[in-house]
């Protein structure tokens, strides 16, 4: 079919069609393709075990890429998660261990609900400080997110001195003795962190697709200038977005923190690239104004199997590195074929209608 067709039947290209189908599908053609391709040639990958262990990989991933897909969306980036999880991991452990020494020769100690509490509401304030930076002191947020990944990571090297925190088993008599089923524990025979990830994921789904809040995300991500200019309060999106994204980060740092019952101030070095590849792989334009959760839940599922199925292979860390890097600039091609695509359908179907 010609363009001068295609005008005149109202439809674009079939074959542009199918191709704008198998780009708008990608994420599950790479999980298919990870699945199928470690399921032979990675021993014993299929395993109850390992399936397990590559859901908490997963987890992990997910929760940042979720925070990340809403930053992306709005129009924005925040290169600081990786060393927001290392310092809430860092607090979370002082606090189980030290608590907080007002100077007067005791300590206030606080149970894992309050820890808990603490550590997500100190989160979601670095996310308000990257938010301030940039609507108010107008600072970019490629910059602004990586001023604050630096500050981030050299205050979680402060607090102990370059040291880990051991033996975050918590306390009976403070109440902290469950810290370590956050990340450890099951319910149902499930991790209690996927659990968490369920929660988390259909809230934001909702958020982002049923709500104004969410409406407005993508508005200011798909053209700024018009959403204000619509009645948007685009700084207030910002800072929503960014806050969340801090919240995420807190999140991880928390789950990873009660795993290993130990908190190290370098926990959380590139997590922010795996991130950003499961959100761009997932469909998210780094244009802003337009991805999905869901999307970005798979392509965390990519990531995952495909960082855990070389490991399994034996692959070099440095192998991986570059393999990871290839995914991110491969991801970010066929976003951008995607978007030129979609504006030439966009294109043929207005020309098609002036035309009738």
């Amino acid at each position: 079919m010609t363009s001068t067709e295609a005008s005149a039947t109202g439809r674009a290209p079939a074959g542009r069609n199918w191709l704008l189908l198998f780009l708008e599908a990608r994420t599950f053609v790479a999980l298919i393709l990870v699945l199928g391709y470690f399921s032979f040639a990675a021993p014993n990958f299929l395993s109850a075990a390992n399936a397990v262990l590559v859901s908490k990989h997963v987890a992990i991933n997910a929760f940042l890429a979720i925070g990340m897909t809403f930053v992306i969306i709005a129009g924005g980036i925040d290169l600081s998660v990786g060393s927001v999880v290392g310092l809430t991991g860092m607090i979370a452990g002082w606090l189980i261990l030290y608590g907080v020494d007002p100077g007067l020769g005791w300590s206030i100690q606080f149970n894992t609900y309050e820890i808990v509490l603490i550590v997500c509401l100190f989160g979601i304030f670095v996310g308000w400080i990257n938010g301030m930076l940039i609507t108010r002191l107008r600072v970019a947020p490629f910059i602004a997110t990586l001023g604050i990944l630096y500050v981030a990571r050299g205050a979680a090297l402060l607090l102990s001195g370059g040291r880990t925190f051991p033996n975050l088993n918590g306390s009976a008599e403070y109440g902290s003795a469950s810290f370590p089923a956050i990340g450890a524990g099951n319910f149902l025979g499930i991790p209690i962190m996927i659990w968490m990830l369920v929660v988390v994921a259909l809230g934001a789904s909702y958020l982002a697709g049923r709500t104004p809040l969410g409406r407005h995300i993508y508005a200011t991500g798909g053209n700024e200038r018009g959403a204000a200019l619509s009645g948007v309060n685009v700084n207030r999106v910002k800072m929503f977005v960014y806050m969340f994204s801090g919240l995420m980060a807190a999140l991880v740092g928390l789950i990873i923190a009660s795993q290993l019952k130990a908190s190290h101030p370098a926990t959380g070095e590139f997590f922010e690239l795996n991130a950003i590849a499961a959100a761009v792989l997932g469909g998210t334009s780094m244009s802003g104004g337009r991805g999905r959760i869901g999307g970005t839940i798979v392509g965390a599922f990519v990531i995952g199997i495909l960082s855990d199925g070389l490991v399994m292979m034996g692959v070099s860390s440095f192998w991986q590195m570059v393999i990871k890097g290839l995914v991110i600039i491969a991801a970010v091609v066929i976003d951008q074929a995607q978007s030129r695509l979609q504006a030439r359908v966009a294109l043929a179907q207005e020309a098609s209608g002036a035309g009738r």
